[in-house]
């Protein structure tokens, strides 16, 4: 049915578009195979209605004209139905291909390809690969959590959400109640930020913590939400990219380059260590966690306890 519906849109729209003069009812039924088998007048009338609706919804430009017999045409002018170029410079496809790759691994692939599609029709030119990385390194962003869907039209369409969510110095999940602002990726993980209404405080969750389903909630939102810049420096500070101090940390060689990229001095240990000064901030010990037995930490005392429970609550699991 819904291939059939298709073809016969299209039909119209190639009608409508291909003529110079406009065209009666009959005149389209008369061209149109969908609608010579319709059962009666009724019934042809319609679903020519629902058709000529559902592509304006789609965006082309029915004009309705009477002639001088007093007799209704349709058309669809060309010059009311093109698009101005569309031009990107390289950032701009590139930021463009990024967001596709995103897409790409949701279940939102689909919709990606279309928009794109719809970008090479109104315009994009043909030698502009959005998808094609503009640089030696070429950026990955995965979404492989089955809560990143959910919680993105969560965050669209401003609706509350309810999951389970483990922290990482608990050996089991626990409910939130979470009013959702944004989703930004850093360091190569997803996080939500929002309000959590069970605290009466902003938090930010790690997408890999949350266990089961994410559930909607029809209640309207009870806190004010910060523009995107605010959003964006939380989730930098509670992910740990405002530091305020230093942290000593021990390391494997050969290992852990995303540390050594972030440190402020070396020192080379020997026996296969290295000593490293890095920034220290909010959520450091989730990131040295990662690395496991490839990091020691030194000082201070507290980032070294939180490293260790972490751990602990890992090895509980």
């Amino acid at each position: 049915m819904a291939i059939a519906k298709a073809e016969r849109l299209m039909n119209l729209a190639l009608c409508l578009l291909g003529t110079r003069r406009p065209l009666s009812k009959r005149e389209l039924r008369e061209s149109i195979e969908a609608y010579l088998e319709a059962g009666s007048d009724d019934s042809f009338s319609r679903m020519f209605e629902r058709d000529k609706d559902d592509l304006r919804e789609l965006g082309l430009v029915i004009e309705t004209v009477e002639n001088l017999d007093g007799e209704v045409g349709y058309l669809a002018r060309r010059d009311s139905n093109r698009l101005p170029p569309i031009t990107l410079d390289a950032e701009e496809a590139a930021a463009l291909g990024l967001a596709a790759k995103v897409w790409q691994q949701a279940r939102l692939a689909g919709a990606a390809s279309g928009a794109l599609q719809k970008l090479r029709a109104a315009g994009l030119p043909e030698d502009v690969d959005p998808y094609e990385a503009h640089g030696a390194l070429e950026p990955r962003i995965p979404v492989h959590e089955a809560a990143f869907e959910p919680l993105m039209l969560a965050c669209r369409d401003r609706r509350p959400v309810v999951f389970d969510y483990r922290k990482a110095t608990a050996a089991h999940p626990g409910t939130r109640n979470v009013e959702p602002w944004a989703l930004e990726c850093w360091r190569g993980h997803w996080y939500l930020a929002g309000w959590d209404r069970d605290r009466g405080a902003e938090r930010v969750f790690r997408l890999s913590r949350i266990t089961g389903k994410v559930r909607s909630r029809g209640t309207p939102f009870t806190a004010p939400v910060p523009d995107v810049v605010t959003v964006r420096e939380t989730v930098a500070s509670w992910a740990g990219e405002v530091a305020d101090r230093s942290a000593l940390i021990r390391l494997r060689s050969g290992a852990g380059y995303p540390l050594r990229a972030k440190a402020t001095a070396v020192r080379e240990l020997g026996e296969g260590w290295d000593e490293l000064e890095i920034p220290y901030g909010h959520g450091l010990d989730a990131w040295l966690v990662e690395f496991g037995p490839d990091v020691v930490v030194l000082e201070p005392a507290e980032l070294r306890a939180d490293v260790v429970d972490r751990l602990r609550a890992v090895a509980k699991d």
